[in-house]
């Protein structure tokens, strides 16, 4: 009778593997070592005041970073959202001094549909590679943008007040900006985990050539998500606007590598196949608190930038050596 002796599993690597199984524990962990370290520094910071000051200032980034989520899945990037959102809130506030708020509503959205078309279109049919694409569109949006503002700057412009309440606003110490942000996230959650085109998005980024194989119109896949991309954009331009109260033409720029380093930080694969919103949301809590924690540091803007680059090469890295030891 023979026996076979079971080697046991080391610790460390038990560890690692739960982690890696469970990725949202050590997004909680880390954003909990934050908010103590920023107490620490701080004391008496973090109260009531400031959960909900840090809820509204990541609100944005967090749906900005789930426009990356949805396209890093497809092995993609959409660097036109800060364009397209900061176009939105100029429009907006520029239209709504002469036009009706619905009216200006849907002048403000057009150009986000029509450069998340010329996206899906640029990528999905003449197979454009998607950061070339999105950056191309970005900086044409730009441009239009700096023509349009000189033709409505003797009009001035306007922060409609539903946008000021909606991004300033608290009801019973709760940010008001929360009833857009929680249907959207949950629209987002239950479209990546429950429905067909979710479960496409996922395909495409896992094996393209198979999902085209197997009937999948790749083109039609990718127009959509770049249209929904640039339409979340819009939207959240809109309430950045309400947030910040200042239009300008760089207005949602700086939101736009935070919102790559958040979806990574979530756990999102730059290679596609691989991720979820509900960790790019923690991702976007950890960096709006790094934010804090950097400005009571005294960091300059070109050194926290520096920090996300940085940020996504260490998580990039992570993943990689997770991929090779399973």
């Amino acid at each position: 009778m023979s026996t076979t002796a079971i080697t046991p599993v080391p610790f460390g690597r038990r560890i690692k593997r739960f982690m890696a199984d469970r990725p949202l524990i050590p997004l909680i962990i880390l954003l909990v070592i934050l908010v103590v370290i920023l107490q620490i520094l701080r004391p008496g910071i973090v109260n009531e005041r400031w959960i909900a000051n840090t809820i509204k200032f990541a609100i944005p980034l967090a749906i900005l970073a789930g426009c990356q989520t949805m396209t890093m899945l497809t092995g993609g990037i959409d660097l036109s959202v800060g364009t397209v959102a900061t176009m939105s809130a100029f429009i907006m506030a520029t239209q709504v001094v002469n036009q009706d708020p619905a009216v200006a509503f849907i002048m403000a959205m057009m150009p986000a549909v029509l450069i998340g078309l010329v996206n899906g279109i640029g990528v999905g049919v003449f197979r454009v590679h998607p950061l070339i694409m999105t950056l191309g569109t970005s900086l044409i949006g730009t441009g239009c943008l700096q023509v349009y503002q000189r033709t409505v700057i003797a009009s001035g412009a306007k922060i409609p007040d539903f946008l000021a309440w909606l991004g300033t606003g608290l009801s019973w110490g709760i940010p008001n900006a929360l009833l857009l942000f929680v249907p959207l996230a949950a629209l987002i959650v239950f479209t990546l985990a429950r429905t067909g085109f979710g479960r496409l998005l996922y395909a495409v980024g896992d094996n393209e050539r198979a999902t085209r194989l197997s009937g999948v119109q790749y083109w039609q896949v990718i127009s959509a998500l770049y249209v929904i991309s640039s339409l979340l954009a819009g939207i959240t331009g809109l309430l950045y606007i309400g947030l910040i109260k200042a239009p300008s033409l760089s207005l949602a720029e700086p939101l736009v590598l935070p919102s790559v380093a958040a979806a990574v930080i979530g756990g999102t694969s730059i290679f596609g196949g691989r991720g979820g919103y509900t960790g790019t949301i923690i991702g976007a809590l950890i960096l709006t608190v790094l934010t804090t924690l950097l400005t009571i540091l005294q960091m300059p803007e070109g050194a926290r930038r520096i920090l996300f680059g940085l940020i996504v090469l260490f998580v990039t890295a992570a993943y990689l050596r997770i991929v090779e030891e399973r």
